[in-house]
């Protein structure tokens, strides 16, 4: 299966030596699910042609998809083909909420503020595709952006008090997750650090303490691969 990563972010270059770069963090994930994945630099308006790729994978991102750049309304415009054509998708963070926005829906600043560590959801659906499947999941998330409307057709699969579509899917061929399964907890404890004076002190210790939990990233990675596949 080859799976196009949409790059709509990069990593700030004085983290790249370390941490590489998000395409490379997707691919790590993938590969071990014998996926091979193609970059495109969506930020840079590299497109493939859309049967180029057996499905796409939308990154994050720290712009917010209401911003009105031109690489995002082109983004949208592809989203919007992706689904026409019901080509699997995946988006996370970013990724997530321009799946949501480009179909109707809306993101927009969270009256929550930031989100940053490790965050703990609810998966409300058991759908066939959450294998092998978790009650509750725990990821690192990184935004100040949420979902606040959903799209025609739209499901929410997981659900938090702090961010209420956590994870939704349209149809059988978007996939949306807030979370990031393939942020490190040392590139989490780098991003929080960078950001320490927007987050303030007690937004900044609470994401580092939580550093210390458990992840599972691993089965999130099935279950975008599951979807993807299916």
């Amino acid at each position: 299966m080859i799976v196009g990563i949409l790059q709509a972010d990069s990593v700030l270059p004085q983290y790249q030596a370390e941490h590489g770069n998000y395409p490379g963090m997707f691919e790590h994930l993938l590969s071990t699910h014998n996926v091979q994945c193609k970059h495109y630099n969506v930020e840079a308006m590299e497109y493939p042609r859309i049967d180029d790729c057996d499905g796409y994978l939308i990154t994050g991102s720290k712009k917010s998809v209401y911003d009105g750049e031109p690489w995002i309304i082109r983004l949208s415009e592809f989203v919007r083909e992706l689904h026409q054509r019901k080509k699997s998708t995946v988006g996370v963070c970013f990724g997530h909420q321009l799946i949501a926005h480009a179909l109707g829906g809306r993101a927009q600043s969270a009256p929550v503020g930031w989100g940053v560590g490790i965050h703990e959801v609810q998966v409300i659906c058991k759908e066939s595709f959450l294998d092998p499947f978790l009650a509750k999941v725990r990821l690192i998330v990184s935004h100040k952006d949420q979902v606040t409307a959903l799209p025609e057709g739209a499901q929410v699969i997981a659900n938090s008090d702090f961010c209420p579509v956590a994870m939704f899917t349209v149809g059988e061929h978007m996939f949306g997750l807030q979370g990031h399964p393939e942020f490190s907890k040392s590139y989490s404890a780098e991003m929080m650090g960078h950001r320490r004076k927007i987050l303030g002190e007690e937004k900044y210790a609470e994401g580092t303490r939580s550093l210390d939990g458990s992840l599972d990233a691993d089965v999130v990675t099935s279950w975008i691969v599951n979807f993807l596949k299916r």
